[in-house]
């Protein structure tokens, strides 16, 4: 039975100036995750708050452990990418 994670990672971007920072931080973001781990990933908190951001990435497998450690993988990538920005991070599972 396939199984679908969701890893949801709050983010906050203190220098953004503009939305179109916020929007090249998660756009950059969003590309890396997308090339490195084979996961969907999209923004699903409001667009228009300037430092802060929703990103969500989603993997489906027929084994669980495996999804896990893609699931670890890509917040140890995102952790690494955004240092400080990654302020909570969490895994929701579908089953």
């Amino acid at each position: 039975m396939p199984i679908i994670g969701v890893l949801h990672l709050e983010l906050r971007i203190e220098h953004a100036e503009s939305l179109k920072d916020r929007r090249n931080v998660i756009r950059s973001l969003k590309a890396r995750l997308r090339s490195r781990h084979n996961v969907a990933v999209a923004e699903i908190g409001p667009s228009d708050i300037l430092n802060r951001a929703l990103v969500s990435a989603v993997t489906i497998s027929n084994d669980r452990i495996f999804a896990e450690k893609v699931l670890q993988a890509v917040e140890q990538d995102a952790s690494d990418v955004l240092g400080g920005m990654l302020e909570s991070s969490g895994v929701e599972w579908v089953e």
